[in-house]
């Protein structure tokens, strides 16, 4: 059956979309904080049909490049209702970039999700994506969460129960003064493992913006220190595992393995059926192979994620736009070593 890509408004976006576990910057609610990020502003949303049954949606940013130059960003989007297989994924994409060369000439690239890799997607230009996550079945009782774990899972987590000093607590919904304080350690953790991190302006209100309903946020502390700490978002039965951090004692009480584990129980009683740990590393994806080892402990499987890629829309431009990142970073990369040498 033929698919075919139609406008939608959020009424009918939220109708669609009810039952499914969709991804928060996928939502209509995400609008709010994307409008406040320089350079960025929500484009629109799309509904892919198949006669009379919706298969996919899917809501875009629109990013501002300059000199009259955009892209569109479907972060973790499309979100699929119907198998995503590579046809239905190549018919999505063929009608986007058909559309967006009529209504929209500043659009050189779109960066989307995709389960397949196919001839007109090319490699991220920039970031870190994955094609690999970790999804834990909440069903049943803690115990048989708790069952499902690996054995050296169920081992951590109950030496971590047995620390006195560790509690976990819900703090969603915090002012800034105590965001700062968990900040520091989300600075500490991105040095420790070599990511940027953005303003905690910008957390704090990406929070603030989409709301405690959705995002929810967990602290260990240790004799009231805290320790680790855990963004959730939670939209209906589902919840996602957005960004955290630890510090370098939290690992030695075990205090990561207990924050997981708590914040399970209480999604769990909460009605919530599945929990997404995120990415992991893969073959083609290693840069996050040091996840693995900590988010399998919680589920053994690892199961297939939709990796981001770019969709040239304008093959001129974006190739264009690609050499110029890629003579930025070499120059970079020179003027860092004639630093290095001047200071020796």
């Amino acid at each position: 059956m033929t698919l075919q890509l139609r406008p939608c408004d959020d009424d009918e976006y939220r109708r669609i979309t009810e039952a499914a576990p969709m991804p928060v910057e996928q939502t209509v609610e995400w609008d709010a904080y994307d409008a406040t990020v320089p350079g960025r502003a929500p484009w629109g949303r799309l509904a892919a049909w198949e006669g009379r049954e919706p298969v996919a949606v899917v809501s875009f940013s629109k990013v501002a490049v300059g000199g009259g130059i955009s892209w569109l960003w479907a972060k973790f989007g499309p979100v699929w209702l119907a198998e995503p297989t590579p046809e239905r994924e190549r018919a999505l994409r063929d009608q986007l970039t058909a559309s967006l060369r009529r209504v929209d000439p500043s659009i050189a690239f779109v960066r989307l999700h995709s389960r397949h890799d196919a001839d007109d997607l090319v490699p991220v230009m920039q970031g870190i994506t994955f094609d690999s996550t970790v999804i834990v079945d909440l069903t049943g009782t803690p115990d048989d969460v708790m069952a499902r774990m690996k054995k050296r899972g169920r081992r951590d987590v109950r030496k971590a129960e047995r620390e006195e000093t560790l509690t976990v607590t819900e703090d969603t919904g915090l002012d800034r003064a105590a965001f700062d304080e968990l900040y520091a350690l989300f600075q500490e953790t991105g040095e420790r493992a070599a990511f940027g991190v953005h303003s905690a302006d910008r957390y704090f209100e990406m929070m603030r913006l989409v709301g405690p309903e959705i995002m929810r946020l967990f602290v260990v502390r240790d004799s009231g220190t805290p320790v680790a700490w855990a963004q959730v978002n939670v939209i209906g039965s589902h919840a996602t595992y957005s960004i955290g951090a630890s510090g370098a004692a939290a690992r030695n009480s075990g205090a990561p393995d207990l924050l997981q584990w708590q914040i399970m129980q209480r999604l769990q009683a909460e009605g919530v059926t599945s929990y997404d740990l995120g990415g992991v590393g893969s073959e083609e994806f290693d840069s996050l192979a040091g996840l693995t080892l900590f988010k399998t402990k919680f589920h053994p499987d690892v199961v297939p994620a939709a990796a981001a890629r770019d969709l040239p829309v304008r093959g001129l431009v974006y190739r264009a736009l690609t050499t110029g990142r890629s003579l930025k970073q070499s120059l970079r990369r020179r003027l860092s070593a004639l630093r290095g040498r001047s200071s020796d």
